[in-house]
């Protein structure tokens, strides 16, 4: 076991999420080192064609960069391994409700919001396959990223990062302290040419505010289903994959996106209202039943 100082109890906080301590560190380096390679990346992006390869490992280091971040905190700490290794490896603990959310909650919200859309006069083509992703990502295919991006992030953000947050505070201001992180960690890659954020600011302001505004709900929502799911990190990777490919999809009209957006900030309020005892308390989530302890020597 690796010496630790011993930190008060709080109470409520189960004893291995109070491990996940360094919040700080965690997403300065997450956010700092990513920002750094983007931002290098978009420069190259609109020189020439021929720093492609460049922009692309630039692109991909960034995204792998919190991933490894979390890793380094984790891996020194026999605790923490057992219990991200639990998370990764106990899916078929979730309870299939919560499952089914995880893989329907965005892209229903996305087919109720086109519905809503045609009563607002937008064309009913929106229902029709894509074909293929809104971007092209340079040379990393567009598909590609949407089903990479996910698995990675979800790595760092749902291994240390949510519960590092969760340490400290309650779930709902973990929420939304990391919303706002979040949304300021994607904002170099608007300035790469070709990437899907560079897409949202090129379609103007209310794309821009859709982008941004929705990170909030989508935090918020996935937090719930991973809290309720026994912080299965599997399952915020099926929330975030499941977005990503449905709203690639379909040929979505981007203010029906904004329509979106508008009804998960609604069932967000509902959801938070209704399980207030998980979002306003500490997450208590003891080992599974039928494993020891990982305080046991």
């Amino acid at each position: 076991m690796v010496s630790r100082k011993a930190r008060p109890r709080t109470p409520g906080l189960h004893p291995v999420i109070a491990r996940y301590d360094r919040p700080g560190r965690f997403y300065l380096l997450a956010t700092v080192i990513p920002w750094g390679l983007w931002l290098a990346a978009g420069y190259l992006s609109r020189q020439s064609d021929q720093g492609a390869t460049a922009v692309a490992v630039l692109g991909l280091l960034g995204l792998l960069t919190p991933m490894g971040v979390a890793w380094v905190m984790v891996h020194r700490d026999p605790v923490l391994v057992r219990d991200v290794r639990r998370r990764l490896l106990s899916v078929h603990r979730v309870r299939p409700g919560f499952a089914l959310l995880a893989v329907g909650l965005l892209p229903v919200s996305l087919i109720a919001a086109t519905a809503v859309s045609l009563l607002l006069g937008y064309p009913p083509e929106q229902f029709l396959w894509r074909g293929g992703p809104s971007f092209v990502g340079g040379l990393v295919p567009g598909w590609v990223a949407l089903t990479l991006a996910p698995i990675v992030e979800e790595l760092a953000w749902h291994s240390y990062g949510t519960d590092a947050l969760a340490s400290r505070w309650t779930i709902w201001r973990s929420s939304m302290v990391f919303g706002v992180i979040w949304a300021f960690w994607h904002l170099p890659l608007a300035t790469i040419q070709g990437y899907y954020q560079s897409e949202v600011v090129e379609a103007g302001v209310l794309a821009m505010v859709t982008f941004l505004g929705s990170v909030f709900p989508f935090v918020i929502l996935m937090n719930w289903i991973y809290y309720r799911s026994g912080r299965s990190i599997l399952v915020a990777v099926l929330f975030h994959l499941a977005a990503n490919l449905g709203n690639e999809a379909l040929r979505t009209h981007p203010d029906t996106k904004a329509i979106q957006a508008a009804l998960l900030v609604f069932l967000t309020v509902i959801v938070v209202w209704w399980d207030r005892d998980l979002f306003f308390g500490r997450p208590g989530c003891p080992p599974l039943p039928d494993e020891p302890s990982p305080w046991a020597r």
